[in-house]
């Protein structure tokens, strides 16, 4: 009676899986009576939303199991089973994207400036806000932020600015050659983040102990609820992210729309990529801001970038060289503004250990600035 009780709050909770199969199923059989005509406005928002429910609140399903294996599993094993399997439902959203209909060859690149922009104008921004207005300044690890911002802004710059300049390839694409070297690199290089994050200098992702006579106390992160175990979380695991491939195919179809027939810009939809795969991550770090634990936050955030930045461009290239399809990564003039202001930003708001809500009005200013150019440039 009661493994019962302890049983039937767990399945309650997987309410995701159930609506995540059904729609799968639903998609699988009459899927193409469903995508067959969207011009007509309310078939269109409906199949959307329906398909945007679904997918986000699997995704949040994800990543608690993810976050569960990570807590269980020794480091930096855990660390990186949760960016994989994040990482890989962008990637799955981005090549389905691609691969539908007249496809888009800017996609990757659109989603990797919008995790950016989101991430480190929007999220930083709104984490800093919301903290400095219930605490007027807050704390974190300086060096850990150092240490993500180190490696962020050298991948940024190679994989979104540098293809604008070579000359080995058309068009703001690598060469097979350069997609090869840097995935290789980018691979390698956050490989090394993993290293200094998990194993030798963990120290720089905690925060710091409080001085002396301090009253600042950061509550413990908290850790998904109940005893389950390794295989319980990498079944469920495995278990939302099978179907959402096959979501993801059928998602690309009204996005698709969206942009060739409604005429939306095509930023929308690396826009609509980032927003589906951060919207736990976000939810994570505003929490944690507001219960004073901005470490949490910083290393929410930033991690986020760093491990979209550094796994999914390599995935996206390798993607490019097997299917023969041109990826166009380099960044127009106004993007590389806003991407190079963005990192001049955050390098000053991250060079010191405290913050406050005007940091936080800033990034957002930026944040809002970018969304407007999506629709108006």
């Amino acid at each position: 009676m009661k493994m019962a009780r302890q049983v039937a709050p767990a399945l309650l909770r997987e309410w995701p899986l159930l609506m995540n199969v059904a729609t799968t199923a639903l998609f699988l059989v009459f899927g193409h009576q469903l995508l067959a005509d969207l011009t007509y406005p309310l078939r269109f928002a409906f199949v959307l939303t329906w398909l945007l429910i679904t997918i986000v609140s699997s995704v949040f399903a994800v990543v608690r199991h993810a976050e569960s294996l990570a807590a269980r599993l020794t480091q930096p094993l855990g660390t990186l089973v949760l960016t994989l399997s994040i990482t890989g439902i962008e990637v799955m959203i981005i090549v389905a994207t691609m691969s539908t209909g007249h496809g888009t060859p800017t996609l990757a690149r659109d989603a990797m400036f919008a995790v950016i922009m989101i991430v480190l104008n929007g999220m930083v921004g709104l984490t800093l806000l919301v903290g400095g207005l219930k605490y007027h300044e807050q704390e974190y690890n300086l060096q850990g932020a150092n240490a993500f911002l180190a490696v962020i802004l050298p991948l940024a710059v190679v994989g979104l600015v540098l293809p604008n300049f070579t000359q080995s390839s058309p068009d703001q694409t690598f060469s097979p050659v350069q997609a090869a070297f840097l995935t290789l690199v980018f691979l390698s290089l956050y490989g090394v983040f993993l290293i200094i994050q998990n194993i030798q200098h963990r120290a720089y992702f905690r925060s710091s102990p409080p001085a002396t006579g301090s009253h600042k106390t950061n509550p413990p992160s908290r850790v998904a609820a109940g005893p389950r175990s390794v295989p319980y979380h990498a079944l469920l695991l495995l278990a939302y992210l099978g179907p959402l491939v096959v979501l993801a195919e059928q998602l690309a179809v009204p996005i698709d729309h969206t942009i060739r027939v409604l005429g939306a810009p095509v930023a929308l939809a690396g826009f609509l990529v980032a927003a589906i795969v951060l919207a736990p991550e976000s939810v994570v770090a505003v929490r944690a801001a507001l219960t004073n634990d901005l470490q949490r936050s910083v290393n929410v955030l930033l991690g986020s970038v760093l491990a979209s930045i550094g796994l999914t461009i390599p995935a996206i290239l390798v993607y490019g060289i097997l299917a023969g399809k041109p990826i166009i990564f380099g960044l127009d003039p106004v993007d590389i503004t806003l991407l190079s202001l963005t990192l001049v930003l955050s390098t000053t708001t991250l060079s010191s250990s405290r913050t406050n809500i005007l940091l936080g009005a800033v990034h957002l200013v930026v944040f809002l600035a970018y969304v407007l150019l999506i629709f108006q440039r």
